[in-house]
């Protein structure tokens, strides 16, 4: 512990986190970060093209929406744009999330989605799991992760909205995402929900960390360090290690998140 007071800070609940980390993306694969809402047919059919077209196999995982079972149409919105080899993924049962018969499909696939619902769920179910591990092994084989809403909160860092009782609480009992982005929360539904000023008050608390919120039918498209905006709405920045620590950006802009900043022809 004597080492982690020179280099972190703890958070309530036992959160700890490098207090001069970077932002950084994975290595390989591709994310998609989608703010909920209407998906439009674009940003979904750049999931699809990530995963190697329409016949990579492709797991829809909607256990944030918190049922027990799920039938095989909850991955109709991809076959609908083709996609011919979908399969509904779920278990709430972590000794089945470590088993092989379940995680060998994660190994095989080259896209996984996770739905909306209550990003907690998701850290209940696969956190510290066999499957978390096969997650970033689609990426590792160059393949896309990709959510919306609650399925973008768990691919950043610290888990914006992660309290069991309900998603108005911040910082709750639930406060670590599968960190597909590294130093970075992520939040969704940002002007659709009037969630804009919400950010800056996690930030607060943690002013080392970017944060990202996306409005609905807007997404991200990470690879490594930098992303690209699609999608018909906003892409809310908030970065209190510069002199402009709140901006918008919009369908085409570019950034860099290790850099921390928006890539222009010049840069």
């Amino acid at each position: 512990m004597k080492y982690c007071l020179l280099f972190c800070f703890i958070l309530p609940f036992g959160y700890i986190f490098n207090a001069n980390g970077q932002s950084v993306g994975p290595e390989k694969g591709t994310l998609i970060i989608a703010g909920g809402g209407k998906l439009s047919d674009d940003i979904l059919s750049t999931f699809i093209e990530a995963a190697g077209g329409v016949e990579a196999p492709i797991l829809v995982i909607p256990t944030a929406l918190g049922l027990t079972t799920y039938e095989e149409n909850e991955g109709d919105f991809l076959r609908r744009l083709g996609a011919k080899n979908v399969k509904v993924w779920h278990t709430d049962n972590k000794s089945m999330a470590d088993s092989d018969s379940f995680v060998n499909p994660i190994r095989n696939a080259k896209g996984i989605w996770f739905t909306g619902g209550r990003q907690w769920r998701l850290v209940d179910s696969y956190a510290g799991t066999a499957s978390e591990k096969a997650f970033w092994e689609v990426l590792e084989n160059n393949g896309v992760i990709g959510g919306t809403s609650a399925g973008a909160s768990i691919q950043g860092d610290y888990l914006i909205r992660g309290d069991t009782k309900n998603n108005t609480i911040l910082m709750g009992d639930h406060e670590k995402g599968f960190a597909f982005l590294k130093n970075v929360i992520i939040d969704q539904h940002v002007l659709a929900r009037n969630r804009s000023f919400d950010l800056p008050k996690v930030l607060e608390k943690i002013p080392t960390y970017l944060g990202i919120g996306l409005d609905e039918n807007t997404a991200m498209v990470v690879k490594k360090d930098t992303f690209r905006v699609i999608g018909d709405s906003y892409v809310l920045m908030y970065d209190k290690s510069t002199e402009h620590p709140f901006y918008f950006l919009k369908k085409g802009d570019k950034y860099d998140l290790q850099k921390r900043q928006v890539i222009t022809p010049n840069n």
